[in-house]
Order: C-alpha cells, then structure tokens, then sequence
C-alpha cells in the first residue's frame, strides 16, 4: 500500500469514490421508486449519488463507496418471516437495527408490516466520528425524501463500546423488572435492556477485532428480551475457520468468525448452553475488485440467527 494512501483512524483506506459500482436490482429499485417518489431511474440515481457523496464524507465506509446501502439485507435474510411475525403477533415486541446507517432495513420492514411504533434505530453520532456534518439517520431522511413526522422511528446515537450507551451485562433469563420505556423517550440503549423482542445487525461485527465482537454480542444478549422467540439476526464478513482474512482495504486484517465458532460464542458462550438456537451458514459472494482481497481467496458473509427458547 502506498504510504500517500489517506486511512481512518481505525486502519480503513480511503478510496475514491466511484459511480461504475452504482448498482440496484428490481425489487430495491421498486422499493426507492415507492419510497421517495422519483419515478425516472436516471433522476434516482442522481438523488442517490449526491446523498452517497455526502455521506461518505461523514465516514468513509467501504459499503456506502460500493452503494451497499441499496441492498435489502434484512428482508433477503432466512430469518426474515420469522421477525415480522414476531412484530405482528407479540404485542409491544420492539425491533432494535444497530448500526442502521440510513436505515433502508427498517423502512422496509416497517413497509413489509413490522409496526413502526415498536422500532427504533441506532448508529455513530457525528460527534464521535469528530465531524459537524449531518449523521447517517438525518441523511436517510434526505435519501428517503421524509421527516422525523413522516418516518418517526426513533434514533439513538451512541458508540456500541460506550457504557453509558450500551452496557454489557448477562442475558436476562426471567423478565426485567423496570417496566417497557417509551421509545422516544430513550437516549441511550440501555434502558431497552430486557425489553427488545428483535435486534438486526448486519455489516457490524465485522467492523471489529474478536474482543471487541464477544463485546458486542454480550451487550446485545443484555437487550434482548427472554420471551421465548426472541431474536438476533444479521449477516456480516465470515469464514470456512476462525481467524483473520486479508483486506487490502485496511491496513489491519478483519477478524471472521465461522459458522462453528459463531454458534459455540452464543450457545454456552453469551447464553446459557441450550437455551438459545443458533442458525449460521457461509454464503459466497462475487469477488471484489482487484486488490480488495488476497488475489485467489474467496469472499464468504456469514449469515445468521439467534432465538431464544
């Protein structure tokens, strides 16, 4: 890597943008058109460029370079059916997307049936990426062409590894004795703690080394509510076996957990052996562009689910 290559403060190389990786498919392109109005597909691509450049200037993430943004994750994940049913027959059931980004996922849920007054959202505040410009939520209100009136889910900035937002503690095993909050009274996610039926978090584990992901899973156990049927569900960097695959894009390597050790890490590991069911499987994915990866090494997304029994 050149040394004039420009990297972020956590070892992420700065790449220019590029408007040759603007890719949609039909169902995505249908789900923009709908949400925000634009018909033409040349004037949405414009509208999705200019919120793309804006955006990448608050963090640049390699997903909102390669228009990431645009896939559906959530609503392609097997897991999917599951977590709407779970909105629309447990009542009060709150659906928690950390690290929302824009917040594409929850609009779609929220469209497929997920009630909107149980769902609340959570990212980077731009004051702890030292910034001043506009955080990706506000930004998702620009890319979607609504308001906090029109789309009024709830947004809880705050960094995943901060106490004061997000403290790990062990799962709950008996309901929580503080009563559901109001959403949008919340200003961190710790008083959720308990209380969330569903949590989606794909393209975040990661983002981090394996201490700082055993990290997140436990706080992400200590929010999750011990009604059976309780979910975690998300999709991320992966591997066949445990340990680090190469990434030109970062002047670290990215940590990957497989599907064996995913499930050894939740089942026994954040909760108690048994009392959790965990899905997780390797999906392949085209290869990037050159570079990006070690030359020959394929790129695997771990995908995965866990329900409490």
């Amino acid at each position: 890597m050149s040394d004039e290559m420009q990297t972020t403060k956590d070892g992420r190389v700065i790449q220019p943008l590029d408007p040759s990786f603007y890719s949609i498919d039909d169902e995505a392109l249908e789900f923009m058109k709908k949400l925000t109005g634009i018909e033409d597909p040349e004037e949405l691509k414009q509208h999705i460029m200019s919120v793309q450049r804006e955006a990448y200037t608050i963090y640049p993430y390699n997903c909102i370079r390669r228009f990431n943004f645009l896939k559906l994750k959530l609503g392609r994940l097997p897991a999917y059916e599951q977590l709407l049913t779970l909105g629309k027959e447990r009542k009060g059931a709150i659906f928690l997307d950390i690290g929302c980004c824009f917040g594409n996922d929850i609009r779609k849920a929220v469209y497929d049936g997920y009630p909107i007054e149980n769902v609340v959202a959570s990212d980077l505040h731009p004051a702890l990426m030292q910034s001043i410009r506009p955080e990706f939520w506000e930004l998702g209100h620009k890319l979607f062409k609504s308001t906090p009136e029109t789309f009024p889910v709830p947004f809880i900035s705050g960094d995943a590894f901060d106490p004061a937002h997000l403290e790990p503690i062990p799962p709950f095993y008996s309901p929580p004795a503080t009563p559901r909050p109001e959403l949008s009274t919340i200003t961190s996610l710790n008083p959720l703690r308990g209380h969330v039926s569903a949590i989606h978090a794909s393209a975040f584990f990661h983002l981090f080394d394996e201490e700082q992901q055993l990290q997140l899973a436990r706080a992400l156990g200590g929010l999750l509510s011990p009604e059976p049927g309780s979910m975690i569900l998300g999709a991320h960097g992966g591997a066949p076996e445990k340990g680090f695959r190469p990434n030109s894009m970062r002047t670290r390597e990215m940590f990957c957990h497989s599907p064996a050790s995913w499930k050894e890490l939740w089942d026994g590991g954040i909760f108690r052996k048994g009392t959790v069911k965990v899905e997780a499987f390797l999906h392949e994915t085209e290869r990037r562009e050159a570079g990006d990866i070690a030359p020959g090494m394929s790129r695997h997304l771990l995908v995965w689910s866990i329900t409490r029994l």
